[in-house]
């Protein structure tokens, strides 16, 4: 009986030191992924990706160590107007048939003030890996009322350069700036 109460006692303590990590998979409906760039130097055209999946994960509540990989379909892209939706598809642009996907994988989370991180990782869009670094914040955990679900919040925004990427090298910046503005939104529900 002794033997089996040590061996108990071991397994218990060496389960205290063993952490799970939960996964959260972006709730689409709920989700977006936006880009904006500024024209002639006047006015700013927004967009989106529609298709896409994010992946969180993370070994404790506040997700301080959360890890996040993203998949999007770049034949997805909408910018409300189909003549310059099918432009961007191009070669002249994101060449969807050669790279119909765009990833970003973080490599590390900062704590950078009250729920608010920098967030880096390497962005693999038009066939060229680069690390950035985008702005979260972590809007909380709830339970949504309709689903049941268990629900975290988050918001990024950052910016990036088009010629990292070469991405539309044939619009000089003063047609299409260079800079391009990301913000994406997503509620996040826990797998199971």
């Amino acid at each position: 009986m002794k033997k089996i109460a040590i061996i108990l006692s071991s397994l218990f303590v060496l389960t205290a030191f063993i952490t799970t990590n939960d996964t959260w998979k972006n709730d689409k409906p709920h989700s977006q992924l936006a880009f904006t760039i500024t024209h002639l130097g006047m006015s700013d055209v927004s967009g989106t990706f529609n298709d896409f999946d994010v992946n969180v994960t993370s070994s404790k509540k506040d997700f301080s160590d959360a890890s996040f990989e993203l998949t999007a379909k770049t034949a997805s892209i909408d910018t409300r107007v189909e003549q310059r939706n099918n432009h961007l598809k191009s070669a002249d642009f994101f060449d969807v048939a050669k790279y119909p996907e765009m990833t970003f994988k973080s490599t590390s989370l900062k704590k950078n003030g009250k729920d608010t991180y920098k967030l880096s990782g390497n962005l693999t869009l038009h066939g060229i890996t680069k690390p950035v670094t985008m702005n979260l914040k972590y809007r909380g955990v709830t339970q949504n009322p309709m689903s049941k679900a268990t629900t975290a919040g988050f918001q990024l925004d950052g910016v990036i350069k088009r010629s990292d990427f070469n991405v539309g090298p044939g619009f000089p910046a003063p047609m299409l700036s260079d800079e391009v503005r990301i913000k994406a939104d997503g509620e996040f529900i826990q797998k199971q």
